[in-house]
């Protein structure tokens, strides 16, 4: 007879082996020990902890941080319901109630018999072709209630996904518009052949000149950012490819990652060798887990080519390659010090600044951290040269911009345009009608009414990760706003106290506002609390916690001041009229003495 705990450390010797029992990739090695079992069991706990030489209680701390990662069982079947806003607006309760039904389970719980599970996460990406939903961290899109009693019934059979329809899986690219990025020609080593022949130098000094700025939100000057790593001391350097898509309403990223990797590893190699670096890492998030097949072979594809590995393109001393770390359910990991964190098998907690990745980034060495569009731009602006590529978009703003739109529109998916362009006419592209508001960069970036529609998406007015989620006139954009504030609630990683109490009580005070019990004074309390996040959190996350409330309130007021108890005084008591009934009603003079002030 096998013993449990034999069967539970049955196999994690090989997993132990291919990432070479290295500490830094703890969360890796708990990521595919779950996927032996559905949860990493207690054996597997001690038996990792004694093989790494790590503590139980870091093993246990790290599992516990990531959403995806489990300790205990979580059904066989896995089922996670995207709780975005988009996601809700196109119906995914009710679908999410009729899973539950079909299932006789209540959100949350796991079935006595531990065949299924259901919740909610917080976004899988896939605005564009929602409502969308989790199965054992495969993605499936286009919900319907047909399907979701299909997928009922399948799970009752225990039928494993492989025997699932393929349609259920498939997951468009919904380019809408293109421009130079996405029309690009380049073929796989074009760039590096360029760049093999300006030297790293003149990379650096060519990627300054294009203007090319972080397409990830915060704009910092690539060029700039590369010469600082490149200048920086230290015998080793890595390139970093943020990959961590989280941001609700954004999945321009994953179009690339499916249909230009080629182009994005070009980008990552490019920036190698400008810096000097040797080895790349790109950050997956977890909910494009199914694309890490694909891209694995696209990176051995390169290899056989000569485009990655040992001497590229045949020059000495141009040693590069690239590994992929798959996320395990962190919105935070989406900032670049949290993310090294995650990297280097630690829980995504971000890092005091300075000092600066550039410097002292992954195991503490020189590390340049870019978008996936900041690599696939670094390429094309190399490949166009320098000054054509600043020709595109604005004096501050160079280059193209793609854009995830997603809500109210008929026509969602992604669009490229160069910077400049205006909101309103990304909305009458996307065919649009009676917008009320859209949501630019996600819940951390700004709410647009209709009065800014002119307004111009670049760095100079409306800086955008990418995200342009559509409100019509039929939505209630206080829900919209509880909505991101329940995500940032969830999404907080509560190292600093601003951001883990400031984001609970933002929730709580939204929903008593919703149930009806708010008053004038929380609206006040609104605005204080997102002072004290905005100047005392540890990170982003906190700073911005509380921007979707504020916008909203600002453009949308009434749409809180309805939902609040009135607590206006009543008029003042009559004492005189008061007596009169008094004295009416009973005949007598005395009636209602006990009113007057000298009886009370």
């Amino acid at each position: 007879m096998v013993a449990d705990s034999d069967i539970h450390t049955a196999g994690l010797d090989s997993i132990l082996d291919r990432y070479g029992r290295a500490p830094d990739a703890l969360l890796q090695i708990l990521r595919e020990a779950q996927e032996l079992h559905g949860y990493i069991p207690p054996s597997a706990i001690s038996y990792i902890s004694a093989k790494l030489g790590v503590p139980r209680a870091r093993i246990e701390g790290v599992a516990g941080f990531y959403s995806f990662l489990h300790l205990r069982p979580h059904g066989e079947y896995r089922v996670l319901f995207s709780d975005n806003i988009t996601d809700r607006m196109l119906g995914s309760q009710p679908l999410l109630e009729e899973m539950c039904r079909q299932l006789w389970l209540q959100p949350g719980k796991v079935s006595e018999d531990g065949l299924v599970s259901i919740g909610t996460t917080s976004c899988t990406g896939m605005c564009d072709q929602g409502p969308a939903m989790l199965v054992n961290g495969r993605a499936i899109t286009r919900l319907t209630q047909q399907r979701v009693q299909e997928i009922a019934h399948l799970i009752r059979n225990r039928t494993p996904l492989a025997g699932w329809p393929a349609d259920f899986f498939r997951v468009e690219d919904n380019i809408r518009r293109s421009g130079p990025l996405l029309d690009n020609a380049i073929a796989p080593g074009d760039v590096l052949r360029a760049a093999v022949a300006l030297g790293g130098g003149n990379i650096v000094g060519a990627v300054k000149n294009s203007g090319l700025r972080g397409r990830g939100g915060a704009g910092f000057p690539t060029g700039l950012k590369w010469e600082a790593c490149r200048n920086a001391p230290g015998e080793a350097r890595h390139v970093v490819c943020n990959a961590d898509e989280g941001e609700p309403g954004t999945f321009k990223d994953r179009v690339l990652l499916t249909s230009y990797a080629d182009l994005v590893f070009e980008g990552m190699t490019l920036c190698a060798l400008a810096i000097g670096a040797q080895h790349g890492y790109l950050y997956l998030r977890g909910e494009y887990r199914y694309l890490l097949e694909p891209l694995q072979a696209v990176l051995q594809r390169r290899r056989d080519s000569n485009l990655l590995g040992k001497r590229i393109l045949g020059q000495p001393g141009s040693d590069f390659d690239i590994a992929i770390h798959l996320g395990a359910g962190a919105y935070i990991c989406g900032e670049e010090s949290a993310l090294i964190e995650s990297l280097e098998g630690k829980r995504g907690v971000p890092r005091n600044r300075p000092p600066f990745p550039v410097t002292h980034g992954y195991k503490q060495q020189p590390t340049a951290l870019d978008n996936v569009e900041t690599f696939c731009s670094a390429a094309l602006a190399i490949q166009m040269g320098a000054e054509n590529y600043r020709a595109i978009g604005t004096p501050k703003s160079s280059g193209s911009k793609l854009i995830s739109v997603s809500g109210d529109c008929p026509r969602p998916g992604i669009y490229e345009y160069p910077f400049g362009v205006s909101v309103r006419q990304v909305l009458e592209d996307c065919g649009a009608a009676n917008t009320r508001a859209v949501q630019v960069s996600g819940p951390s970036g700004a709410c647009v009414a209709e009065s800014e529609f002119d307004r111009k998406l670049g760095f100079e007015d409306l800086p955008t990760a990418g995200a342009f989620m559509v409100f019509d006139d039929s939505r209630d954009l206080f829900e919209v706003a509880r909505n991101f504030v329940h995500f940032f609630a969830h999404e907080s990683c509560g190292f600093c106290t601003p951001c883990r109490v400031g984001t609970s009580m933002l929730k709580t005070t939204m929903d008593k506002i919703a149930a009806g019990h708010g008053t004038r004074y929380d609206l006040n309390e609104i605005e204080h609390l997102g002072h004290v996040l905005q100047t005392s959190s540890h990170c982003g996350l906190g700073r911005t916690a509380c921007n979707p409330v504020l916008h909203t309130l600002r453009h949308f007021r009434p749409a809180y001041e309805s939902r609040l108890k009135s607590l206006d005084f009543e008029p003042a008591f009559d004492l005189d009229g008061a007596l009169a009934r008094a004295r009416q009603m009973t005949g007598r003079d005395d009636a209602g003495a006990h009113l007057k002030p000298e009886n009370i």
